[in-house]
């Protein structure tokens, strides 16, 4: 759920920025607007807004409280019309068509070759997706569809983020039932890797003294390498970690989506009017701080 709700407010963020750059104003304030109760959300559950660290190595801390399903429902619920609130502004807009449609434009092959991915990827008429390809979590017990456009330009990519939005809030419906029934628990119990709740280490002493020992020698995964990618909101974030059985990895290498897609632009921005550059770069959703390391 909280992948999900990650995704939609990123696609919003996105539509928001992209149509401000465009000229599109109302859009900015009403994506913002639904920006703003997504937050909410992540707020209620881990106290932060933007730089949310829910998710850890074998789960997530704390269980929902208990409000929260019923103000994801009702978030979800009024967020299709929201998204048919922005396609009626944009869709068919003469100047948004104009400003996008033909621009920008990136071929299956290109897309392949520069090592794009996610909704870039997709834009070009390619069909891949983490989650469908290489299933984590319960996304191989989920119905969903992987929005797919064959126009290769800034338009068709955004009418896959309008899609993507509302498969993620699709996504979300069929959670909520499976989160009532399932059993609560969210840590795995791993005490050489990772520490026991804190209920646990006030409690048992064992618990305790597994963790006086995680902390004090640190974490020692096994000799070996080992490559996981998830799907992102802006496409393919893996991770790449060498271990020699240290507290610490030999090496660590995290691939990031937009850095491959600011690599594309020396080729796509080639012959392109310069009032083009803003949208083109908006357009692949590039965020700066994956791209200096």
């Amino acid at each position: 759920m909280l992948l999900e709700l990650n995704r939609i407010i990123s696609h919003l963020f996105w539509l928001a920025t992209h149509a401000l750059d465009v000229g599109a104003m109302s859009v900015f304030l009403f994506c913002f607007r639904e920006r703003e109760f997504a937050m909410d959300l992540m707020e209620d559950y881990c106290g932060a807004r933007l730089t949310h660290s829910a998710i850890r190595i074998g789960g997530v801390p704390l269980d929902l409280p208990s409000d929260w399903i019923d103000n994801l429902h009702k978030f979800i619920t009024k967020m299709p019309e929201n998204i048919a609130d922005y396609e009626g502004l944009l869709t068919e807009n003469r100047i948004w068509k104009m400003r996008l449609e033909d621009v920008g434009t990136l071929t299956a092959q290109e897309a392949m070759s520069w090592g794009c991915s996610g909704p870039t990827l997709r834009g070009s008429g390619v069909a891949w997706d983490i989650r469908k390809e290489e299933p984590y979590g319960i996304y191989d017990e989920l119905d969903f569809k992987v929005p797919v456009s064959d126009k290769c330009d800034s338009y068709g990519r955004y009418k896959l983020y309008m899609e993507e939005m509302q498969q993620s809030v699709d996504i979300l419906h069929q959670l909520i039932p499976k989160y009532k029934e399932s059993p609560h628990g969210l840590m795995a119990k791993v005490p050489q890797y990772m520490s026991a709740t804190k209920e646990e280490l006030m409690t048992d002493n064992f618990a305790l003294m597994q963790h006086f020992v995680l902390v004090t020698q640190g974490m020692r995964p096994p000799v070996g390498e080992v490559y996981v990618v998830t799907e992102s909101p802006k496409g393919e974030l893996g991770f790449y970690i060498n271990s020699q059985g240290d507290p610490y990895p030999y090496r660590l290498k995290v691939r990031a989506p937009s850095f491959f897609h600011t690599a594309l632009l020396q080729e796509i921005l080639v012959g392109t009017y310069l009032a083009d550059v803003v949208t083109i770069i908006g357009n692949l959703n590039i965020v700066f701080g994956e791209i200096d390391r």
